[in-house]
């Protein structure tokens, strides 16, 4: 064992301490790696890769925990936690930064809000950027500035060697193809992004209205109807949980985040929001707030120490054929803070070539939550089950929110499957690194 390394072996004290801190959900699976190490430097993870070549281990690699599957972790092998690279370095001149796969994108947006400059960072707060960016990143004014991965410029990584890599659109230029959008079968370790920034927007705010959950069919017809027309700036998203403000009880929340130049812009923008259907127990106007703020407010419905099973489904499918799977969604929801998650994207006409390549009108996922044994019966099965009931509705899934271990799905084209495939058996040709689970 390479003396610097921080490592814990199965059977160590400290193992146990160290597997569990490695996820965000509380419910983590019975799987053992033989080994983790907690890399500190980029040559720590270099280190950590010739040893596991060394000993004929694979390597999972963790940057934030936040899979719901938990997906870096895996039997055997090893477990490379790279959270501890962390630092961040900020151009404002030059709009562009560099960020370690453990920087958490809550802590980017605030150090980036000192000098009004965005990066569409995660809507949940702990969420690294190493696994966020590496499966497309849906974040904070990301129909404006694409997924988070396009606004990544190059990487620094380790390859299945033990090699210290740069990859860009001119340097190894497969690796910077593949990192955007591979997701958890990623072949590599990324050590370092290098990340395009924007000015921030001059005004960021919102409007919501709440609706008690017998107004489903006709939200969802409005959603559907109204989706392709939504201007960009606004990421329209309904929420039904069994415990929605306003409505004391079962409800669906409709919120529009807006991202603009001028209150005026954010109030024209926000003009469809006079179309919302009646029955609203309260109906808000638009309120100006921060990135960080609505931060806070989306993890009211993900807290810290709970268990989650998550699945979810791109679809273009007419609201009509949708309507039954969604009625028993809701006729099963569990209880609060469970919740399905309904949001117009409408993708962009067009998107740099990147192994992300997946997407549709409308993102629809349910988070089943709980912290109670006599909950976790009904809150775990929610989700799978509802989706594996709508899949041929579905044009595929997202990897934020996988379980494809429990239930494969497809998450990127075809041809760029094919791609990351062959790509795979050329950079690591051992198999050093896991491919996504649910696949050989």
């Amino acid at each position: 064992m390479p003396p610097e390394l921080i490592s814990f072996r199965r059977g160590d004290a400290g193992y146990e301490a160290a597997r569990r801190a490695c996820a965000f959900n509380a419910r983590l699976p019975d799987r053992f790696p033989d080994i983790i190490v907690q890399a500190r430097t980029q040559a720590e993870v270099a280190a950590a890769v010739r040893l596991a070549r060394a000993e004929g281990w694979k390597i999972g690699v963790r940057s934030g925990g936040h899979s719901w599957a938990v997906s870096h972790l895996r039997d055997g092998g090893m477990l490379l936690d790279v959270s501890r690279l962390n630092a961040v370095e900020i151009d404002a001149a030059g709009l562009s930064a560099r960020a370690g796969p453990g920087c958490k994108g809550h802590e980017l947006n605030d150090e980036l809000a000192r000098h009004r400059l965005l990066f569409p960072v995660g809507h949940c707060q702990g969420v690294a950027l190493g696994g966020y960016l590496l499966q497309g990143g849906f974040g904070w004014n990301s129909r404006v500035l694409g997924n988070a991965c396009e606004n990544v410029t190059a990487i620094d990584y380790v390859d299945a060697e033990g090699r210290v890599r740069h990859a860009s659109a001119v340097e190894n230029s497969d690796m910077y193809w593949a990192a955007r959008g591979a997701g958890p079968g990623f072949f590599g370790v990324i050590t370092r992004y290098h990340l395009k920034l924007t000015r921030r927007p001059k005004v960021i705010g919102a409007q919501a209205a709440f609706y008690p959950a017998s107004a489903l069919e006709s939200l969802c017809r409005w959603a559907h109807a109204v989706g392709p027309a939504v201007p960009r700036s606004i990421e329209l998203m309904m929420l039904m949980s069994r415990d929605t403000p306003l409505v004391k009880g079962p409800g669906i929340t409709v919120v529009a985040p807006v991202f603009a130049d001028s209150p005026r812009q954010a109030l024209r923008d926000l003009a469809f929001m006079k179309t919302l259907p009646p029955g609203a127990a309260l109906k808000m106007p638009f309120l100006p707030t921060s990135v960080a703020a609505m931060t806070r407010q989306v993890m009211e419905h993900y807290p810290t120490g709970y268990n989650y099973a998550v699945d979810n489904m791109w679809t273009g499918a007419a609201v009509d054929d949708l309507l039954p799977g969604l009625r028993r969604i809701a006729e099963t929801l569990p209880a609060a803070p469970s919740h399905m998650l309904w949001m117009n994207w409408a993708p962009p006409t067009h998107r740099p070539d990147m192994a992300y390549s997946l997407d549709d009108q409308t993102y629809i996922a349910l988070y089943g939550v709980w912290n109670q044994d006599a909950d976790a019966p009904a809150a775990s099965r929610w989700a799978i089950e509802n989706m594996a009931a709508m899949a041929p509705l579905s044009t595929g899934v997202q990897l934020a929110d996988e379980n494809l271990g429990a239930r494969p799905a497809k998450f990127v084209a075809d041809a760029n499957l094919a791609r990351l495939d062959a790509l795979r058996a050329e950079h690591d040709p051992e198999g050093r690194f896991h491919p996504w689970m649910g696949r050989p």
